[in-house]
């Protein structure tokens, strides 16, 4: 039995929290362009510590790593006991690692502040993960894509403030990021006391979950799963070679600035923030299978082009990959969601930490083909890797309304019946 909402939950229940969102949106903000600051800075790091792009790459893998292994684990633990609190705590983490970043003068102290920051990212995107879909009103797709548009504008935002102010100030001037860090670790100190108030939308919303999306059966939930992952591979390793190498790529082949470089790269990342917010609504509206399909696969022939593209074309085919690709993640996220009612957190944590360490693993792996033979090669390589959405078609249906209705030639149709278990969709959610 589910328990009774408070007098605090029932003004807000069945309600897009766009407040709460907001606040959310935010903070993935600030730890995202905190968090980017440390690729921003390789060209400095290269130069300065006389590094090769294979330990670039482990720098990134450092801190992929404790960002993406200790998230489902922190998700799970949040599922079955709530910590509101601890979205604070994980920016706190952050906090000393960009402290520690500042200061750090030898690879060994990089990889430790990069292992910092990336432990901050850990805690801090289960959580908030849980806190969206609690806050969501039924527009699972919009909230999600509201939360990453936060931190999709935060990764290109960090360019700019390195190319502005760490670049000619040094690496020291990375520790006057610690004001947004604290304005974080505020904002979300406050959203832990709504989400402590409101604890049995939460309980409800798990519920409803679980009664709604119970029908699949498991043969299918570890297929779809397995897809989903191979999709976000194929994503997070090109989107890897981009934001890790996109500024060498331009400096070698093109003969640009640093700041060049770094302005090109904020552009690209802009198109990701921006292709993220269109991914969750349309979602909504036309099914997320649509999405995950058309976004991945749609940007195959833009990838294959642009290792052999002009510099004014290689600006344009980035902001197209970039809008394509981002839009893919909200429509997975919420997807994988329901495949796995009732265990949000840990979901989001499997999602997000894969994605995570895919890319710094890709980075690393990456790097080390880049020392090998050249940054165009690499390039070359990763165009075809948006072939994988191909996969797509693998994907069950598990939004019954869409079975009719459903795009001529989309992947999957016919692949579920609904049957007496299935619910309608949720109130709210323009499906």
């Amino acid at each position: 039995m589910i328990p009774a909402a408070t007098e605090a939950s029932k003004d807000v229940a069945g309600k897009t929290v766009f407040e709460i969102l907001l606040a959310l949106s935010l903070c993935h903000f600030l730890n995202d362009a905190l968090t980017s600051l440390l690729p921003s800075i390789y060209p400095l790091l290269k130069d300065s510590l006389q590094l090769n792009f294979a330990q670039i790459g482990l720098i990134t893998l450092a801190y992929q790593l404790t960002a993406s292994l200790l998230q489902p684990l922190v998700g799970l633990h949040n599922d079955r006991r709530s910590r509101p609190h601890a979205l604070a705590i994980g920016m706190g983490f952050t906090l000393v690692g960009l402290l520690a970043l500042s200061m750090a003068h030898s690879f060994r102290a990089i990889l430790i502040a990069a292992a910092l920051v990336g432990f901050g990212s850990s805690v801090f995107h289960p959580e908030s993960s849980r806190v969206v879909r609690m806050a969501s009103g039924g527009k699972y797709g919009l909230a999600q894509s509201v939360f990453q548009l936060g931190g999709n504008a935060g990764l290109a935002a960090g360019p700019l403030l390195a190319a502005f102010i760490v670049l000619p100030k040094g690496q020291g001037s990375i520790a006057s990021f610690s004001i947004a860090a604290l304005l974080g670790i505020v904002v979300l100190a406050g959203v832990g006391r709504w989400v402590k108030r409101h604890a049995a939308i939460g309980k409800s919303e798990a519920a409803q979950d679980a009664g709604k999306h119970a029908a699949l059966p498991s043969g299918k939930v570890v297929p779809a799963i397995a897809v989903l992952v191979a999709l976000v591979f194929s994503k997070f390793i090109y989107l890897a070679s981009l934001s890790s190498y996109y500024t060498f790529y331009l400096m070698t082949t093109f003969h640009l600035s640093v700041r060049g470089s770094q302005i090109y790269l904020f552009v690209f990342l802009g198109a990701v923030a921006l292709g993220t917010i269109a991914g969750g609504p349309i979602g909504d509206r036309i099914g997320r299978k649509s999405v995950i399909w058309w976004s991945i696969l749609g940007v195959l022939p833009f990838t294959l082009i642009l290792p052999y593209a002009n510099l004014f074309w290689t600006g344009i085919l980035s902001v197209i990959i970039g809008l394509g690709l981002a839009s893919a993640f909200p429509a997975i996220i919420v997807y994988a969601q329901e495949l796995v009612p009732g265990r949000v957190g840990m979901v989001s944590g499997l999602f997000f930490g894969f994605a995570f360490g895919i890319a710094g693993l890709g980075a690393a792996i990456l790097g080390e083909l880049a020392d090998l033979t050249s940054i165009r090669f690499v390039y070359i390589v990763c165009s075809f890797l948006p072939a994988v959405g191909l996969l797509a078609a693998l994907l069950p249906n598990i939004e019954p309304s869409k079975l009719a209705s459903a795009p001529a030639g989309a992947p999957g149709d016919g692949d579920r019946v609904p049957n007496d278990g299935d619910a309608v969709p949720n109130e709210g959610v323009l499906l």
